[in-house]
């Protein structure tokens, strides 16, 4: 998962290409140990959170769990995008501090807490601490164009994985600390990520805007009204509220039908995820090497309907619970993985950021809205109609997801302009860019000479010389 994420891309063959320097390695690996750090403190109250909640002295309903569960999500979707802008002005590194000492209180807040109000507002200050857009701007600042993409893939698999290991390691951890004591080592780990920004990330010797990893206000407006970019917005959405709703009733399912105690949930979990993962590489690898995006992306979001009726319908039946958690997971990695890759391919390349800044609050206001109405309707109506109200939202994911044009299967280049591009004028980018497009197989150019940027988005059926694509773009600029 990404809670956040949204920054992620296809984790398959994800690997530190060998001509990153060690700065860009470190840089990469580094910033996503904080990341992972910061996602898995999010994470592993998950599994067990609602059964602990439901034994506090205050005797919390189920809407009241829900929201100290989603509380997070609505907090960082306020303060995502001001903290990626205000990093611009007071420097990225310090805007990372900032933001994971908030989270560190909030986590120690949460600790603290005697009722489950205590902890909702600890989890609304944990999600303050947003600083997902500022940790990519940084990665940005430290690596460069050609590795960008691999750089943010790196960060992709460690949400991914962090997931992973909380559906496995919150049940573990819960028998030997308890939620409190989560929420305390979390704490801890946040202190430790401010000493690995400090200590371990390299110092960027200039931070500028990139286009390709941060929003900018003046491209909201095209961004918002991309119809493609809407739909892709409404999935996260809807992927991230269902699963923040599941997580409100399934633990307290699983006891009922099996009697295993919270600590041993990850009985179920670990084959579930193991499973899943193991059906999802494949799954991707084929979609990108045959075009096959879509189609599988419909089978994805077909899965995931499928698997929210089947909790509704077998919701009180061990082995319903098991069936529908699999099939739930197998669609859930896909479409986590598949959704950042289509953004990036239907967004104007231009304005990459800007979509996934989008993309990404879409994604926490899910988080916020699933946890409150999950809570809600299982108080309200019982378990099952937590499903039928996520599986019409998964429907209409479907309708939406049949309906969208076919993503394109391309390849994103970057290329270095020298200082020159700060004279270009507009007559002498708009030609740039007519006479990159006559390249053969380019789909789409932009030129951002403020950047000293030129973005390519090249037809991965088009088989092209590296180093006499290079070439071209390159005289092409010269020529200006």
């Amino acid at each position: 998962m990404s809670a956040t994420s949204g920054t992620s891309l296809p984790s398959s063959n994800i690997s530190i290409d060998e001509n990153m320097t060690a700065d860009e390695k470190r840089a990469t690996l580094s910033l996503a140990s904080i990341y992972g750090l910061r996602m898995l403190g999010m994470f592993l109250i998950l599994p067990i959170f609602a059964i602990y909640a439901s034994s506090l002295p205050d005797k919390p309903s189920s809407l009241m769990i829900g929201l100290a569960l989603g509380a997070y999500g609505l907090t960082q979707a306020l303060f995502q995008l001001p903290f990626g802008m205000a990093s611009d002005k007071y420097g990225r590194k310090p805007m990372i501090y900032l933001g994971l000492s908030v989270f560190a209180v909030g986590s120690m807040v949460a600790a603290l807490a005697m009722n489950i109000e205590g902890i909702i507002i600890g989890r609304a200050i944990q999600g303050a601490g947003a600083v997902s857009a500022v940790v990519t701007a940084l990665l940005a600042d430290l690596t460069r164009d050609e590795h960008r993409t691999k750089a943010m893939a790196t960060i992709g698999a460690t949400i991914g994985v962090a997931f992973a290991l909380s559906l496995v390691g919150g049940p573990l951890l819960n028998q030997w600390i308890g939620v409190p004591g989560i929420f305390f080592m979390t704490a801890l780990l946040t202190l430790a990520a401010i000493a690995v920004v400090k200590f371990v990330v390299p110092n960027p010797s200039h931070s500028f805007y990139h286009s390709d990893a941060s929003a900018a206000p003046s491209k909201l407006k095209e961004v918002l009204r991309n119809k493609q970019l809407l739909r892709l917005n409404y999935g996260i959405f809807a992927l991230h509220a269902a699963q923040m709703a599941m997580f409100v009733v399934v633990p307290f399912a699983i006891i009922e039908t099996s009697g295993l105690h919270e600590n041993q949930h990850w009985f179920i979990y670990l084959p579930v995820v193991l499973a899943s993962f193991a059906l999802m590489v494949p799954a991707i690898i084929y979609a990108e090497k045959q075009a096959k995006i879509k189609q599988i992306f419909i089978v994805a979001v077909t899965i995931m309907l499928v698997a929210q009726l089947m909790f509704a319908a077998t919701i009180h039946h061990f082995w319903g619970i098991v069936t529908s958690l699999t099939l739930y997971f197998v669609a859930f990695n896909v479409l986590e993985a598949s959704l950042p890759s289509i953004i990036s391919k239907i967004a104007p390349a231009a304005a990459k950021g800007t979509a996934m800044g989008v993309y990404n609050t879409s994604q926490s206001l899910g988080i916020f809205v699933g946890g409150v109405l999950g809570g809600y309707l299982a108080h309200a109506y019982g378990f099952a109609s937590v499903f039928i109200f996520c599986g019409t939202m998964m429907l209409l994911w479907l309708l939406l997801a049949i309906s969208m044009q076919k993503p394109p299967a391309i390849k994103t280049k970057m290329y270095t302009m020298s200082d020159a591009a700060d004279k270009m004028t507009s007559a002498n980018i708009n030609t740039l860019i007519i006479d990159l497009k006559r390249i053969n197989g380019v789909i789409e150019a932009a030129v951002l000479p403020q950047e000293h940027t030129v973005i390519l988005k090249i037809d991965r059926m088009h088989t092209h010389d590296e180093a006499q694509l290079q070439m071209q773009v390159q005289t092409l600029i010269h020529q200006m």
